[in-house]
């Protein structure tokens, strides 16, 4: 079973930025396809920017699209800055 993409956005470099069904926030790279098929037209960065969902994956205006279960598994998650940064701890202190 493979998760569906429900957001897309592409980010600069041949980036994608990934929404999977479960919330995961993950980041894929499209360059190492730019030089198969027809993901070569996608070097046009007007035409790399028309990504959108189409069903449960990506899809750009010239009709290419990509395997939801690639785009998972060859992509890295995002982390969340604030959930990653440690906990401040506060203390205060009575006046004297």
């Amino acid at each position: 079973m493979y998760l569906a993409v429900i957001n897309v956005e592409p980010l600069a470099n041949y980036q994608l930025k990934l929404t999977f069904q479960n919330a995961e926030i993950r980041v894929f790279d499209m360059q190492p396809y730019l030089n198969l098929g027809i993901f070569n037209e996608l070097k046009d960065e007007s035409l790399f920017n028309t990504v959108h969902i189409s069903f449960d994956t990506i899809a750009w205006n010239n009709e290419a699209d990509m395997d939801p279960e690639i785009l998972y598994a060859e992509s890295v998650a995002l982390e969340c800055p604030i959930a990653s940064e440690p906990k401040a701890q506060y203390r205060i202190e009575k006046d004297k």
